[in-house]
């Protein structure tokens, strides 16, 4: 029998031991039936276990060796289906030949913002992504406009994905404990193909405002142009402009993109 596999801090590994919790988690891939699951950094199987009994096809992707030899020794029954490397690095196309699935996890808290991101790269074989994140993403993904916790993540996230917040989870069910308390939750699709927008131009647009949270859009979106296509001070004049990003709703945001997308033209 080989030992249990000791957490590596260079792999923010934090093994979760409860396993009222770990089934908890599991089971939030059954408000998406039917299609594969992807589950990131099993570790040592705890939530795997829950996931391998139901009546669908189950893949795990782990980034450290000695997981994944312990994960052949202790579940024979996922032995082809553990993909030995890196999820930030792989081609989601190719994990169920093309087919959507349903990405889930007990992330690692450190690459959790990067991993949504890849989400997002790739929404259309993404309909709905489950899983355990440090609790105070998990409040950003689900904040809406207004508050302090709304940002960048809440805005991508939310023009394609509707966001529910599940349970929060105690430090101490956890080896080691994190220093801060996690949350579980759940994104599905929305019924959005097109925003209407240029999501590109969207994202910079976005990121460029909420670079400068405190600021008026008036101010933080000049970083958005140089100096040769500055627009016009009436573009600067309008109603929005004296608005900060928290204010802005994702509709409000798509609008803003045109806007400036046209001041651009």
């Amino acid at each position: 029998m080989m030992k249990q596999v000791r957490p590596k801090k260079k792999l923010g590994q934090h093994f979760l031991t409860d396993l009222g919790v770990a089934k908890a988690i599991a089971d939030t891939v059954d408000a998406c039936p039917e299609l594969p699951v992807l589950e990131v950094g099993p570790g040592m199987g705890v939530m795997t276990q829950f996931l391998v009994d139901k009546p669908r096809p189950l893949k795990v992707v782990e980034i450290d060796r000695e997981s994944v030899a312990w994960l052949n020794e202790h579940l024979p029954r996922l032995r082809d289906n553990i993909i030995s490397g890196d999820f930030l690095r792989m081609d989601l196309d190719e994990v169920f030949g093309g087919q959507q699935f349903v990405l889930t996890g007990n992330y690692p808290y450190d690459i959790s913002s990067q991993i949504f991101f890849k989400m997002l790269d790739n929404k259309d074989l993404i309909p709905c992504c489950t899983g355990m994140i440090q609790r105070e993403v998990a409040q950003r993904i689900a904040a809406a406009p207004g508050c302090k916790a709304y940002g960048i993540l809440s805005v991508m996230i939310q023009a394609w994905y509707d966001v529910e917040y599940l349970f929060t989870v105690d430090e101490h069910v956890f080896n080691p404990p994190p220093k801060v308390k996690s949350a579980v939750i759940r994104m599905r699709r929305n019924g959005v193909d097109d925003l209407g927008c240029d999501w590109t131009l969207m994202r910079r647009v976005v990121k460029a405002v909420f670079n400068q949270r405190r600021k008026m859009l008036r101010v933080s979106l000049r970083q958005i142009f140089n100096a040769g296509n500055m627009p016009e001070p009436d573009f600067f004049a309008q109603e929005m402009m004296t608005r900060r990003p928290e204010q802005l709703s994702v509709q409000e945001f798509v609008q803003l993109t045109n806007m400036v997308q046209k001041a651009m033209e």
